[in-house]
């Protein structure tokens, strides 16, 4: 990659502020912190020394995992939670690990490759949530970052509390999480005590960034390949982290050299990180000891498989060995000896092996990594075609990136399409991180693609002679409503469709009526916007595909001081109703689509905002839907 770095502009705010990005993945997280002072050209910094860490020089990561004791309170995080003898120290006093915790938010609308995941996570610790672990997890990084800033920058105290009060945070997360999961995140961040409940530090201190997105702008200020981006081509931004693949495309929009780029595809994010081959590996090792003394040592001998052999694994030519015990640790019948287990690197299913358990599992490293591989070129290769723009490059992140043997066969792969795969020099786990806080300092993707079809779910006029209009009076879909009329309800009117390029900020508008039988249901008007998952181009109706419809948020809004129409029914039975005049809106803020209702007082244009909403699955409910009731003019 070029050397070359992007050029950053002076702060030229009034007050010093501090900025925070965590990176918190599933299986290592990284803190990446800016101080921005008036006047002052900001430098990105990490934090790079953490508790039981000190003699890794420059770590700039730390192991996602907390210990929980008896009472549940948190015994030890990070480091701390991975030094040496603490697995003695934990079974002695009865704690309780946590691990891979971040995968539990994940939506549960995975796809056909990703619907097993739950079954392959460690559980959570009896009688804590996602968001009580993931807060524990944040107060613990931000302790971090407290003491890293305090002891190595001159007069660190003094700084901290001149900065303390003026925190933004960025938090970044996989392409595949949405509204719901933001949702999560947040309230574990107001838990932590990251921020407040108020709305306004919602809002104003707490910004979400897609890994994907993080990704891109840690490339743009580490150089982006030299050509990568002429013609208007694109390039593929490809994170590989702990848990998750997240693959986006990007170019370059020609705008006189303002550096400004757009997301020129949907983005991708699947199950396929580097803890699924430990899964994997874990598997095969599990059938392989099942009849052997060593089968009690599994979880230590897959732990020093993840630590050690995964790591270097760079040809599928050689044996390769996991070193778990001493000289005394031998079985000849599971390739055990003298305290290592002896795997072969490429084991092709015709050949033989040293013994008739292998022979039969025809199992090798290289096939622990196949899964991710295959997940990583096909996704590629998806978004090729359904790009907007061509893409000749592809630039490989995240610490899964570090793997030699990942990288060579996903270049292998894709070379032969005309592809050039790259790898960044050094750092590549602190792409996110960094680049979160480059986010934070200058966003430069400028327009997005839609990644479903979002709009409203109304009722039209049942019109008797329409042949499809029956049909839905035999789903009982048909009913009466305030005006007197049939109705056919569950006709989804679509405001953003999918795969659409959409400029940030850019309103999408939809006047609608609300139309109803008493004055008093004003006090508590709630109105809904959904999204369709599904490949139907032109989504008409909900109970046509029913399953591919989710919740996207709720607005509840007071609308009893409005002025409203008395009408007539509709019915020549007599009685009135009543309507009011309102629009939804939706557009993008950075990556969040937000969703507003807007209507007129006295002819001035006030709104409601609902910022923390979310796709609802199906077994969640209503429990946690995102509501707002602060208007805004």
């Amino acid at each position: 990659m070029s050397k070359k770095p992007s050029k950053r502009s002076v702060y030229t705010g009034s007050k010093r502020r501090l900025v925070l990005a965590f990176d918190i993945g599933t299986t290592y997280s990284g803190i990446s912190y800016c101080i921005l002072d008036p006047g002052q050209v900001p430098e990105i910094r990490g934090v790079t020394r953490f508790p039981a860490h000190e003699q890794v020089n420059g770590a700039s990561k730390i192991p996602t995992i907390l210990y929980y004791d008896k009472q549940g309170n948190m015994a030890a995080a990070g480091a701390e939670a991975a030094r040496e003898g603490i697995y003695e120290i934990a079974t002695d006093e009865g704690w309780i690990k946590s691990e891979w915790f971040k995968l539990h938010i994940r939506s549960k609308r995975a796809t056909k490759s990703d619907v097993n995941i739950t079954d392959k996570l460690p559980p959570l610790p009896p009688s804590k949530s996602v968001i009580q672990v993931l807060s524990d997890f944040m107060r613990y990084l931000f302790k971090c970052a407290k003491e890293y800033i305090q002891d190595t920058h001159a007069n660190g105290r003094d700084l901290w509390e001149s900065v303390e009060k003026d925190i933004d945070f960025v938090i970044s997360h996989p392409n595949g999480w949405e509204g719901y999961q933001q949702a999560q995140m947040c309230e574990a961040a107001v838990m932590a005590g990251l921020i407040s409940n108020s709305e306004k530090d919602k809002e104003k201190k707490l910004t979400f960034l897609t890994e994907g997105e993080a990704s891109l702008h840690y490339a743009i200020r580490n150089g982006l390949p030299s050509g990568a981006l002429e013609n208007g081509e694109g390039v593929v931004i490809v994170d590989a982290g702990g848990g998750t693949v997240d693959v986006s495309a990007y170019r370059k929009v020609p705008d006189g050299g303002k550096d400004r780029f757009e997301e020129i595809a949907v983005p991708q994010c699947h199950f396929f990180g580097s803890v699924f081959v430990t899964i994997h590996a874990k598997v095969f090792l599990s059938a392989l000891l099942a009849e052997s003394d060593y089968l009690d040592d599994l979880d230590h001998i897959v732990q020093r498989f993840d630590h050690t052999t995964k790591q270097r694994f760079r040809s599928d030519k050689d044996p390769q060995f996991i070193r778990f015990g001493g000289n005394r640790d031998n079985d000849d019948s599971v390739g055990i000896k003298y305290g290592q287990l002896k795997l072969s690197g490429y084991l092709p299913a015709h050949s033989a092996s040293r013994t008739k358990r292998l022979t039969i599992l025809r199992a090798d490293v290289a096939s622990f990594f196949e899964p991710s591989v295959k997940c990583i070129t096909n996704a590629v290769l998806r978004l090729l075609n359904a790009a907007h723009n061509p893409i000749s490059h592809v630039i490989l992140v995240g610490g899964f990136a570090s793997s030699d043997w990942l990288f060579n066969q996903v270049d292998q792969a894709l070379r032969g399409k005309g592809l050039n795969v790259i790898r960044p020099e050094s750092y590549v786990n602190k792409a996110v991180s960094d680049g979160a806080v480059s986010f934070y300092l200058r966003r430069q993707v400028r327009s997005r693609v839609s990644k479903f079809a979002y709009g409203p779910i109304f009722s039209i006029n049942y019109d008797p002679e329409n042949p499809e209009h029956r049909v839905h009076q035999q789903r009982g879909s048909v009913y009466v409503s305030a005006t007197g009329r049939k109705r056919i309800a569950g006709s989804f009117k679509v405001m953003i469709p999918k795969n659409t390029k959409i400029q940030e900020k850019k309103e999408y508008r939809l006047t609608s009526t609300y139309r109803f039988a008493s004055v008093t249901t004003l006090k508590n008007v709630r109105t809904d916007i959904w999204c369709y998952r599904g490949n139907n181009p032109n989504p008409r109706w909900k109970d046509e595909d029913r399953e591919m419809y989710s919740k996207l948020c709720q607005i509840f809004m007071d609308l009893s001081y409005l002025p409203y129409k008395t009408l007539p029914k509709l019915d020549n039975q007599g009685g009135v109703y009543y309507e009011i005049d309102y629009d939804y809106l939706l557009f993008y803020q950075g990556v969040e689509l937000k969703a507003q209702m807007a209507w007129l007082e006295n002819g001035v244009e006030k709104r409601l905002m609902s910022r923390y909403y979310g796709v609802m699955d199906e077994e969640d409910g209503n429990r946690n839907m995102p509501t707002s009731f602060k208007a805004a003019s």
